[in-house]
């Protein structure tokens, strides 16, 4: 399943489902899209770890204590969750990337990270 046909995965293909249950996505739609008032650039799907967890919380954003007046629930290693391009690209150069599915993540990733990089810690890939 693609959607929306109209946003581009770093692969060239439509962007795919990164995941519904929880359901992320900057518009909660379960997609990786993007659009101007995305500041954040929710584009990078990934499927989170533990360590990735602790890392990102160490850094100020808690990903794993659930906020309801938000409809977060809380991630758990093995979830996977549209993450801001620039927390993924933080991970990664301090060793602690989730991995990348990258037919749900967004074209719009590659401004912030390198395609090799993304590509290197992809789940999806042959």
């Amino acid at each position: 399943m693609s959607w929306p046909k109209d946003q581009q995965s770093v692969i060239d293909e439509p962007l795919a489902l990164c995941s519904t249950d929880p359901m992320t996505g900057f518009t909660r739609s379960g997609c990786c899209e993007t659009g101007p008032e995305d500041f954040g650039s929710h584009t990078v799907c990934v499927e989170v770890t533990a360590e990735f967890l602790e890392f990102s919380r160490s850094q100020g954003n808690d990903l794993s204590t659930p906020i309801p007046a938000y409809g977060f629930p809380g991630l758990n290693p093995g979830d996977r969750w549209c993450l801001c391009a620039s927390r993924w690209q933080q991970a990664f150069e301090a060793g602690v990337a989730p991995k990348v599915v990258m037919r749900s993540t967004h074209k719009q990733a590659l401004e912030l990270c390198d395609f090799k990089d993304l590509a290197a810690n992809a789940i999806d890939l042959s």
